[in-house]
């Protein structure tokens, strides 16, 4: 297990390194740090001098990627991409660029991107699966159909309507919670109950739909008719049989999600006003702030590869003949 964790760490390196590469050379072929800094200042009434002395104070005077100028190992040591991306490696995020610390900015704003994504991610599964089981338990029946046609029009509505209705609706009319916001203490649960209960709505189509397929899988098995000859009810043998030997697909796509849960929702977050991670990188990338930029889409890459590790030992603990040999 520990060889196969330190392989899968060091396979990890090569991917993040490609990721970062390319998230740097896509946000240069935008924009030049001339560019970035007459955003920052603003377009009228700039100097050369103050653009000059803007990308000295945040490292932007540099090359981007071969100092010709520099001796030895400096002509990569010293450049942009050396100093701005593979700095993240050791999570060393530096400054925004109008001067912001970044981490600092991480630490304030997770806690909100959580606040709403571990209800969503908690309770949306147990929904989900609750649901799904439900119809098959009912399978070919009206309530496994009426089931179905449920899902299939809550994963065809867009997930903006979901936020729109909701605000307007139960925000708006009925006057239930407040629009938009955030608060502290006890008094944030009112501006988290909306965002979460539009999370839980708009994910129960595809989630319901997908673990109903998994689950009339593995109710066609030999096990399941085996498990019923010897006198189990319905009930028995999709909870004690069926829901067990599908946690593997299940994890898969639960576990994965787990570190992501982080980032935070950017579409939630944005339209009710939360300051988490989420609406941080979409204000960034209205900014074109490429340092937040950057630092979010290798912290995002991270957790995505912790996800996946994650999830491959999550497996043992389902399946005991699941070995990490690969």
């Amino acid at each position: 297990m520990l060889a196969y964790i330190i392989r899968r760490i060091l396979y990890a390196f090569p991917i993040l390194l490609g990721v970062n590469a390319l998230t740097f050379a896509l946000f240069f072929m935008v924009n030049t740090p001339d560019d970035m800094a007459r955003m920052q200042l603003g377009e009228r009434y700039i100097t050369e001098q103050a653009i000059t002395t803007w990308k000295q104070e945040r490292g932007y005077d540099q090359d981007l990627l071969w100092n010709e100028s520099a001796d030895g190992f400096e002509k990569l040591t010293d450049t942009i991409f050396f100093d701005k991306s593979l700095a993240l490696f050791s999570f060393e995020f530096g400054q925004a660029d109008d001067g912001r610390d970044i981490g600092e900015d991480i630490k304030t704003r997770m806690w909100p991107s959580l606040a709403i994504a571990i209800p969503v991610f908690i309770v949306g599964l147990l929904v989900n699966i609750t649901f799904a089981l439900m119809m098959v338990f009912f399978r070919a029946t009206y309530v496994d159909l009426g089931g179905v046609v449920l899902c299939v029009v809550l994963m065809s509505i867009s997930s903006l309507f979901y936020i729109i209705a909701g605000q307007f609706v139960i925000g708006k009319v009925m006057q239930l919670v407040p629009i938009s916001g955030f608060g502290e203490g006890v008094s944030t649960i009112k501006f988290l109950i909306l965002p979460v209960a539009i999370g839980i709505v708009s994910g129960i189509g595809s989630g319901s739909r997908w673990y109903r397929t998994l689950f009339l899988e593995e109710i066609s098995k030999d096990y399941v008719r085996t498990a019923r000859a010897k006198g189990l009810s319905e009930v028995q043998v999709l909870f004690k049989h069926v829901l067990k030997n599908a946690m593997i697909p299940i994890l898969t796509g639960a576990v994965v999600v787990i570190p992501t849960l982080f980032m935070g929702s950017l579409i939630l977050e944005s339209f009710f006003g939360i300051p988490g991670l989420g609406s941080y990188t979409i204000d960034a990338i209205h900014a074109q702030d490429f340092a937040i930029v950057r630092a979010m889409v290798f912290l995002g890459s991270v957790l995505y590869i912790v996800g996946l590790l994650l999830t491959d030992i999550s497996y043992t603990f389902v399946d005991p003949r699941v070995r990490m040999d690969g």
